[in-house]
């Protein structure tokens, strides 16, 4: 593993497009899937439409899967950047799935782990509690952190799923950051995967996902 393990340090923002979704999402009659995330689901670098969410868009249609996706990650954003923002968040699109991909941001800057599993947990229950179901996206970080801060860091997004009982996806990355030719698979900034491996942070997220969406 390498730097690329860990994700999101950019500051580019996709509030707007939470926003330009909202006016149909709650109100279009399908079942909401809410990405709650940082810069690995918001694009960061890439052009609009080749992130792994708007490819998300696009397998439900192929699938013939009926459901909204409104994307509300903000590249540079922590767990507890993520918790406050959360309850508005819920009460505007009432989503069925929220998808949390948070956390990378909190060991970048090295903030206490207590924290990250606290807030994460928090955003857990809080989705549950409005009946939504929800799927926890981990990530890890490079062995340069130290080896016990390495597997406890790692081991907070399954501690949080087992003791919510949501679904888990072990590690976003995987296939990219861990792959033969895992650089070419970066941008330049070595932390944010390129257009051509989104497809395989797709098909992780879409392993756990498929299995909390309606049976068609």
């Amino acid at each position: 593993m390498t730097t690329t393990a860990l994700g999101s340090a950019g500051i580019w923002t996709t509030t707007a497009q939470a926003q330009a979704s909202s006016s149909t999402a709650a109100s279009s009659g399908k079942p909401v899937i809410l990405v709650l995330g940082d810069s690995l689901s918001a694009e960061y670098g890439l052009k609009r439409g080749e992130g792994w969410v708007p490819l998300l868009e696009k397998r439900l249609v192929q699938q013939k899967i009926s459901a909204t996706v409104v994307n509300a990650s903000i590249s540079g954003d922590t767990s507890s950047g993520g918790r406050a923002r959360f309850a508005p968040l819920l009460a505007q699109h009432k989503p069925s799935l929220v998808v949390l991909e948070l956390g990378a941001n909190d060991a970048l800057r090295g903030l206490p782990l207590s924290d990250t599993e606290s807030n994460l947990m928090q955003i857990t229950k809080a989705a549950q509690a409005a009946g939504a179901k929800v799927l926890i996206v981990g990530i890890q970080v490079p062995p340069n952190y130290g080896g016990d801060y390495t597997r406890r860091f790692e081991a907070v997004f399954s501690k949080v799923a087992s003791a919510t009982k949501s679904a888990l996806v072990p590690f976003l990355l995987k296939g990219v950051a861990d792959a033969p030719d895992a650089l070419s698979l970066f941008q330049a900034d070595r932390i944010h995967p390129t257009a051509a491996a989104q497809p395989q942070l797709l098909d992780n997220v879409w392993a756990e996902l498929r299995k909390l969406l309606p049976k068609q």
